[in-house]
């Protein structure tokens, strides 16, 4: 199979793409490509958001779209194979335009953080290769179909991954305190949710 790369897979789905963006960013006031973006991935509630900003704007949601399969449930991924999603704030590590799931965002995952709680723990091979991606199937991973993975992909080339956030959260922070759950959790992950919170709180719900 010849190898694509992402100038190929905008050149392939970005004028689709694009136009599909265009009317959401254009109602809430926001110039095509913004400044910055920030996806929030609420595992509970099954839904990616996504919210864009011009240089001195404040965040606007401009998609939402549900998450088609992620594995796992509430609390952290601490090692390779526990089929857990990550929650914490990350960078976008970059595009794979040739993942075996139509097309993909790489998530930073361990981040600074994570690999701080797991040299306290003790704990090793944190695990990793944690992407956004098309198909409807997953293992630790969130799937959102192929278009909207087409989307993303573009959207996030246009503006830069390094202009880039993913919020990944237990739940709607917004909405609900933190999970009862979070006696059995590690720890510090009282300290992950307050900074998940923090960020969740920066953005609109609608």
């Amino acid at each position: 199979m010849v190898k694509q790369t992402v100038a190929d897979r905008l050149r392939q789905y970005g004028e689709q793409a694009r136009a599909r963006w265009k009317p959401s960013f254009a109602a809430k006031g926001v110039e095509y490509p913004p400044a910055r973006v920030a996806l929030a991935g609420l595992k509970q509630e099954k839904q990616l958001q996504v919210y864009a900003a011009g240089v001195g704007q404040a965040w606007r949601m401009v998609g939402a779209f549900p998450i088609l399969a992620a594995s796992g449930a509430q609390g952290p991924k601490l090692r390779e194979g526990d089929r857990q999603v990550p929650e914490g704030i990350y960078p976008v590590e970059s595009l794979n335009p040739n993942s075996r799931f139509h097309l993909a965002l790489r998530i930073g995952y361990p981040n600074e953080f994570d690999r701080e709680q797991a040299k306290r723990d003790g704990r090793t091979n944190l695990g990793g290769d944690i992407m956004i991606h098309g198909s409807d199937v997953s293992v630790g991973c969130l799937a959102v179909g192929d278009q909207v993975a087409e989307d993303l992909f573009v959207l996030a080339a246009d503006t830069g991954i390094a202009n880039v956030t993913i919020i990944l959260s237990p739940v709607d922070f917004r909405k609900q305190e933190m999970p009862r759950e979070l006696a059995s959790l590690p720890p510090w992950t009282r300290e992950l949710y307050g900074a998940i919170v923090a960020r969740l709180r920066e953005l609109p719900l609608e």
